[in-house]
């Protein structure tokens, strides 16, 4: 939010520097992000001054071109070469002298030079108004007063205002602080508690009176919950013309573009006092009714800005007798707004329901200034004073004549908020026992009224303006920033508690598995909770029934939360891949959200995304895709830092996966895992192959044990053996494992596939495995007899049960 210096010294009289200022606005809340400076013209005309031709001639080698002499007051005349047509001696004219900066219409800066054109020297610039920023005219250059002085600055001439401008990081909950006069009343606050007596100047509306009584409007509020408070008065006489220099510039310097007097004044009022308007051309009022109410849901609507829009039918609208002429609160009509020929008007000032603006701002993608006002609340007694004060300027600056009584439809007043201070509880919030009198007074200069004082505290009555400050609480928050955060002081010393907490605690293990796949590549992300509804469609897993949705989401795509961490995934995928980036490692730490009948659940899942090249490209390394067997050893390297074992393996039943594992602790399933189908790949664009797991993070953590187990290193050597099995097609590797582990169950260390053939030389249906087996014994040197006992054992276990054939 920008607020410009100047106009805020119209509501309080300072002389302290915009640093000082805003050194103090930060402390009290109002963070200032920078100060910038502004002037009504761009570069203050900074080396333009006066100049007087003294003579001026055809250009030898142009036709089109002059040459001058001007006096610019340094005693010595210089020639400057000129192309306009209206240049003539004895004019008094701008010079841009060499050096000054100029700006062209895109606001690109050229500096004036020395220069020669068609061999005749010139030694600076006649300047055209638009070249000086003070108009449009290209026509001709500037003839000024002929009392001039040769060698005045122009800015004197043209009063030229500078002003330094507060860039404030306004935080949502301060919609009292929304306008100039919002941060003079925090400024003030500030200032008095530093000993500076100031006091809040307001703008007079004393010289409101109403004129004649000749165009009334029929106004009805149809439900005043959602507009609790409308105003309008009538102005007839009006001319619609550019605004004032001075109403320009304070506009410009808070970077609003200036469009005309009437919506100038607008904007104008609603950035000086917080309250938005809206000006209607009167004429264009069907039957001068004005009807607040909510139509058909379909209903269509044009607005300002040419969009033809379909109403929802809790949409408010300002209507006419014909249909709706308004946004409430939210942007107006094309057909009903302030245009040239306008001359009468009807001025509006409401105070409409914050839920309802947003609603349908966010409903219809609309953001103006008067909707981010409304939607955070703002003060419902100044409706009228705003009116006024607008209308007053209106006619100061329009003409016209007020031509209506006001209209002011409050049925139901807002109440002032009530609060009970307790002195204790403030002081232990606080961490400091501040003096009563110094809390009184910053509560004073609050515009907090105290209706009741006792040893224990005060009562408390807070304006209605003020929407953040509704408890205790909240009034202590509003004590200590003007009592200000660096004036408390504290202990140099530290007391603190160490608490023991389990190993297998929810952030403990996830920095261990973060770090685990940190350093094989993995790379951590981050996705929102919030979805598309739509991603339901891509899975028979997941059920409509099952979505949570938003009551206001902000759009269709962030309406829904998730069911799944596999398409925020693939979003993040597809994201980098279309950047060029595909070879991928992914994980995330997140949750699921499901509505069942039993209540709201909320489950942790780690997920896993891998897809492209195993390794980066290189001239050592040869390319090769990232497969199947190589996420698997991802998930067993998971597991195996987690030391969870007896773990138990089948196809997986999620339809997500093309095929995949689920793997089991009894009948808990930790994890699924496998690759994902091409056409949900599809979806979002992606052609390679993707592998993803989805770990059930809560089940893991209950069956993490917190034991740590340790072994001696082994004295004795290990001993390999290596078996080629001929097999059926249909056998697997986890049955050689199964029947080998239960074979030998001691002294059977490691079981590792190394080799799968098939192809030729090979009976139909028959595959090759070759495996390694690893024995060893921790308390001696095995001996061969006993290795080939082991062996022959696991050979015939492997004929019998699998009718497996040594090669």
């Amino acid at each position: 939010m920008k607020i410009s210096y100047n106009w805020l010294k119209q509501f309080i009289k300072t002389d302290w520097t915009s640093e000082q200022t805003s050194t103090l606005l930060t402390d009290l809340g109002l963070e200032v992000e920078g100060v910038e400076k502004f002037q009504s013209v761009k570069g203050g005309l900074e080396g333009i001054v006066v100049g007087h031709v003294l003579t001026c001639v055809q250009h030898p080698n142009a036709d089109r071109l002059k040459v001058t002499t001007v006096d610019i007051g340094t005693g010595t005349p210089i020639q400057i070469v000129c192309g306009a047509s209206n240049v003539a001696a004895g004019q008094k004219v701008p010079v841009a002298t060499i050096g000054t900066t100029l700006y062209d219409a895109d606001g690109n800066p050229f500096v004036i030079k020395k220069g020669k054109i068609r061999d005749q020297e010139s030694h600076g610039m006649i300047c055209a108004e638009d070249e000086l920023g003070l108009g449009t005219s290209h026509d001709g250059i500037m003839i000024l007063n002929e009392d001039l002085i040769p060698g005045t600055p122009a800015a004197k001439i043209f009063n030229i205002e500078n002003d330094e401008v507060f860039e404030i990081g306004l935080t949502p909950n301060r919609a009292d602080a929304m306008s100039h006069m919002g941060v003079a009343r925090d400024l003030r606050a500030g200032m008095m508690q530093k000993g500076v007596s100031t006091e809040l100047i307001t703008p007079s509306v004393s010289n409101f009176r109403v004129d004649k009584r000749i165009l009334k409007m029929d106004v009805s509020v149809l439900d005043s919950k959602l507009a609790p408070r409308y105003c309008g008065v009538t102005i007839s006489g009006i001319t619609v013309k550019p605004s004032p220099d001075w109403l320009q510039n304070r506009l410009k310097s808070i970077g609003l573009t200036p469009k005309n007097n009437i919506v100038d004044v607008t904007n104008y009022v609603l950035h000086e006092l917080g309250q938005p308007l809206h000006a209607f051309d009167a004429a264009q009022i069907k039957g001068n009714k004005v009807i607040v109410k909510t139509l058909a849901a379909g209903t269509k609507f044009t607005t300002l800005d040419d969009v033809e829009r379909v109403l929802h039918e809790e949409d408010l609208m300002i209507c006419d007798e014909n249909g709706p002429m308004c946004f409430a609160g939210v942007l107006g009509g094309k057909n009903s707004g302030v245009k040239e020929t306008t001359s009468t008007l009807f001025l509006e000032s409401a105070y409409f329901n914050p839920v309802s603006v947003r609603k349908t701002a966010k409903r219809h993608s609309i953001s103006t200034d008067a909707s981010f006002r409304f939607e955070r609340g703002i003060d419902p007694t100044l409706t009228e004073y705003a009116l006024k004060r607008a209308a007053n300027l209106i006619i100061e600056l329009a003409g016209g004549e007020i031509t209506s009584d006001i209209i002011d439809i409050y049925p139901k007043k807002l109440e002032d908020y009530t609060v009970v201070l307790n002195y204790n509880k403030t002081a232990k919030i606080i961490g400091e026992d501040l003096p009563k009198e110094t809390i009184k007074k910053i509560l004073a200069s609050l515009d907090i009224k105290i209706n009741s004082v006792s040893d224990a505290g005060l009562g408390l009555t807070i304006p209605n303006y003020r929407v953040d400050v509704q408890r205790e609480i909240d009034v202590i928050e509003e004590i200590l920033r003007v009592y200000g955060y660096n004036n408390i002081s504290f202990s140099k010393k530290l007391n603190a508690s160490v608490a023991n907490s389990p190993r297998n605690e929810d952030y403990k293990m996830q920095n261990i598995i973060g770090g685990l796949l940190t350093s094989l590549g993995f790379n951590e992300m981050m996705a929102n909770s919030l979805t598309t509804p739509d991603y339901i469609k891509l899975s028979n897993d997941l059920k409509e029934e099952f979505n949570i949705t938003m009551l206001n989401p902000l759009s269709r795509d962030l309406s829904a939360m998730r069911q799944s961490l596999l398409f925020s995934g693939l979003e993040a995928l597809s994201y980098n891949i279309n950047r060029r980036s595909t070879d991928l490692k992914f994980y995330e730490f997140g949750k699921t959200y499901h509505k069942l009948p039993s209540g709201i659940d909320e489950i942790k899942h780690l997920s896993l995304f891998l897809t492209g090249n195993k390794v980066a490209e290189s001239w050592t390394n040869p390319q090769k895709m990232s497969d199947f067997f190589l996420f698997k050893g991802y998930v067993e390297v998971i597991l195996s830092r987690l030391g969870l074992e007896k773990i138990k393996s089948q196809p997986t039943t999620s339809d997500v996966f093309a095929e995949g594992m689920a793997l089991f602790i009894g009948t808990e399933k930790i994890v699924d895992f496998g690759t994902v189908k091409k056409s949900i790949a599809k979806a979002f664009d992606i052609k390679q192959e993707v592998f993803y797991a989805d770990f059930n993070w809560n089940a893991i953590l209950k069956l993490v044990g917190s034991k740590i187990k340790f072994t001696e290193i082994p004295k004795y050597p290990e001993v390999r053996r290596d078996l080629a099995l001929l097999v059926d097609e249909s056998v697997n590797f986890e049955s050689i494992y199964t029947i080998a582990q239960q074979t030998e169950k001691l002294l059977l260390k490691n079981i590792q596939l190394f080799d799968v053939y098939q192809g030729a030389n090979l009976p139909e249906g028959k595959k090759s495995y070759a495996v390694s087996f690893t024995i060893q014994d921790a308390s001696k040197t095995l001996t061969d007899v006993q290795i080939d006992k082991i062996m022959s054992k696991l050979q015939k276990n492997f004929e019998t049960e699998l009718q497996a054939v040594l090669r």
